[in-house]
């Protein structure tokens, strides 16, 4: 762990443990991965820590370090959704929260941000999905049943190496490659990897559209602008159209900015969320 003041804990959930990142004491931010797993926010952690708030770092089940995997079902952006939410019951958080959201862990905090199950006070994607620009190609032809079956942890960890490689900075290269791919080593978390690429729906995103547009809460968006996965023009259009949004760009980043520049990521982060979070109950 290189992030200053940042410890790894877990909680039950449904009797199943699930992993976290934390740091800090104060209003609590729960930020949500998609693809990857609660590495991408490491960066930040301690910066928004700083700021007076409470980053909590979730790995989905089945992903990262938490126990479980996950099935076609329980893969769904609404069954993670409301997962999030016993999440947070789990560590006895029942009042007010902010979000964030990377990659298709965007979808999740949109969810989250409009459902009636959370009091949400800021929310903020970083490269997150939007509209109608996600899955891409690479990551549904997991919707092929015969393909989820015979692709091994191995054979998937060579499938995402270049993937991985092209959404981080070039230094250090190989060594951090590795730690991205690294749980998917485990057979189960290839599994929930796979069965949550199968899931994947922009349905959940476009559906939400009536409701974002309605939405008054304070929101940001963090972009790195070279990203072609979400590129930074889905960014601007969500900018232009959800009311109270604020677009940060992130020059010479791609699709994971945390890594990249994690000052220009964090620090506008950090502001936001201290600005707008209230201490959870």
């Amino acid at each position: 762990m290189s992030a200053k003041g940042v410890k790894r804990e877990t909680v039950e959930v449904d009797g199943v443990p699930a992993s976290y990142l934390t740091a800090g004491d104060g209003p609590v931010v729960v930020l949500v991965h998609g693809t990857f797993w609660s590495r991408v926010w490491l960066p930040v952690l301690d910066k928004l820590a700083a700021a007076g708030v409470r980053p909590i770092a979730v790995d989905l089940p089945g992903f990262g370090r938490s126990g479980g995997e996950l099935t076609l079902e329980t893969a769904t952006i609404p069954a993670l959704t409301t997962w999030v939410v016993r999440f947070l019951h789990a560590l006895g958080v029942d009042g007010r929260v902010s979000v964030g959201g990377h990659d298709i862990g965007g979808a999740i905090a949109q969810r989250l941000l409009v459902s009636d199950t959370l009091d949400v006070d800021a929310f903020a994607l970083v490269n997150g999905v939007t509209y109608d620009s996600w899955p891409l190609p690479r990551i549904a032809r997991f919707r092929d049943p015969d393909l989820r079956a015979t692709t091994s942890a191995r054979d998937l960890v060579e499938i995402r190496r270049d993937p991985v490689r092209a959404s981080l900075p070039p230094t250090p290269g190989d060594a951090l490659v590795k730690v991205y791919l690294d749980p998917l080593t485990e057979e189960r978390v290839a599994r929930s990897w796979m069965a949550l690429a199968a899931a994947a729906d922009c349905r959940y995103t476009t559906e939400l559209l009536p409701a974002l547009r309605a939405s008054t809460t304070p929101k940001l968006l963090v972009w790195g602008e070279d990203d072609t996965a979400q590129t930074v023009d889905y960014a601007e259009r969500f900018a232009a159209e959800v009311p109270h949004t604020t677009l940060v760009r992130v020059a010479g980043a791609g699709h994971i900015p945390t890594e990249n520049d994690p000052e220009a990521v964090g620090r506008p982060l950090a502001e936001f969320f201290a600005a707008h979070a209230v201490k959870a109950g």
